[in-house]
């Protein structure tokens, strides 16, 4: 599945609208053991150690922002 999130600037709304509708189209799609999911996210993910089990030790960002706790917080 290929997405394109909205980005940092639009509300909170719209974005938790966006993992909502997601979401739903995730459940109606067959188990398999690995599902794949390629888009922009607009997510910058940083080095804060709460999140060195999802992406491992090494990050280009300091800093993670929201979109990106909303993907780390989806993928989990």
């Amino acid at each position: 599945m290929n997405v394109n999130a909205p980005t940092e600037e639009k509300s909170n709304d719209s974005k938790d609208s966006f993992y909502e509708d997601l979401e739903q189209v995730f459940d109606h799609f067959p188990d398999y053991h690995m599902t794949i999911l390629l888009g922009d996210f607009y997510s910058k993910l940083g080095r804060e150690d709460i999140l060195k089990l999802t992406i491992g030790n090494d990050s280009l960002r300091h800093a993670t922002n929201d979109n990106g706790v909303s993907i780390v917080n989806y993928a989990t």
